[in-house]
């Protein structure tokens, strides 16, 4: 009995899975890659889309809001277009050099990791030191780190390589992710435009009545649990880093920690807010206690054996 009441004080970490967005999370709004990427969806849609110019401020904040992103709400409302050229003109010409290398931050993640205890039925044959006491095998163990982002790969790729995180993150989920490289091609004749903006006009319009997107999302609940389940997470044992206050509220409504990162004030649905992401540690001590309380925990009568991972 008094080996299975040491052994209930073992548990497993917490978290297993730590999330980030990409673009205002991991690097600042102060970059300015924002408003280029604003900028370079109104040429697109009045270049490529051949919107009037004078409708774009409009119509752009009504998809935005009530579709996640723009490219969803533009694809919700009929146009059709190839989703490789789209993200080709609207992250291809970015000022990638405005993101700098983040050293400071590369160290914080590399250091994140929760040692997991395991338990032996006798003690191992080559110890590496021994006290008279009882025994404990310590494994180190780290966090599974994935960016969530909803924008396409190559973009992520390139922006985590501007910042010197390209190996940090185990795996990205993208706009890929969940989408097929094209949308469906357009009916015989002129696709049939929606106009969100005179819907908005009538009065009592509901956005409940709007049409749906093909396009799968962040804060789309649908979207972010077909993600998790794709990357094999789960949510109740994962930490979710967002700026977006709807993607933290949905993250919140499928189960995940929500940390809000950008601003010091907690909102509704955020465990955490963080005024930049380097405050991780401040935030949330848990992860790095994890391995400071390992060492006090007894397991089993025994001698004593204290294993673990050493680099020279």
């Amino acid at each position: 009995m008094e080996f299975e009441d040491r052994c209930h004080k073992v548990q497993e970490p917490k978290f297993d899975c730590l999330l980030f967005d990409l673009d205002d999370t991991l690097y600042p709004l102060s970059s300015g890659i924002a408003s280029h990427v604003k900028k370079n969806i109104g040429d697109y849609m009045v270049e490529k889309l051949g919107i009037e110019e004078s409708k774009i401020e409009n119509l752009g904040n009504l998809l935005y809001k009530n579709y996640g992103t723009t490219m969803a709400g533009l694809r919700a409302i009929g146009y059709s277009f190839d989703y490789d050229e789209y993200h080709s003109f609207v992250h291809g010409r970015l000022p990638y050099e405005n993101i700098k290398p983040d050293p400071v931050l590369k160290h914080i993640l590399k250091n994140l990791r929760i040692r997991k205890l395991v338990s032996s039925s006798r003690p191992e044959s080559k110890p590496i030191s021994h006290v008279s006491c009882n025994r404990v095998l310590v494994l180190n163990w780290h966090a599974s780190l994935q960016i969530f982002t909803n924008g396409d790969k190559d973009h992520a790729v390139r922006a985590l390589k501007r910042l010197g995180l390209e190996d940090c993150f185990e795996g990205i989920i993208c706009f890929e992710t969940l989408n097929p490289p094209c949308p469906s091609p357009p009916c015989d004749g002129e696709a049939s435009i929606f106009d969100i903006a005179g819907h908005f006009s009538m009065p009592g319009a509901a956005a409940d009545e709007l049409p749906r997107t093909p396009v799968l999302c962040k804060p789309n609940v649908d979207a972010m649990e077909e993600a998790l389940r794709i990357a094999n997470v789960n949510p109740h044992k994962a930490i979710f880093f967002d700026d977006s206050v709807r993607n933290i509220q949905a993250g919140k409504r499928i189960g995940l920690h929500t940390v809000l990162v950008g601003t010091p004030q907690r909102v509704k649905g955020a465990d955490h807010a963080l005024e930049s992401i380097h405050n991780i540690r401040e935030a949330l001590p848990e992860l790095w206690e994890e391995a400071e309380k390992a060492e006090d925990v007894l397991i089993y009568s025994d001698r004593v054996a204290i294993e673990t991972s050493v680099t020279a």
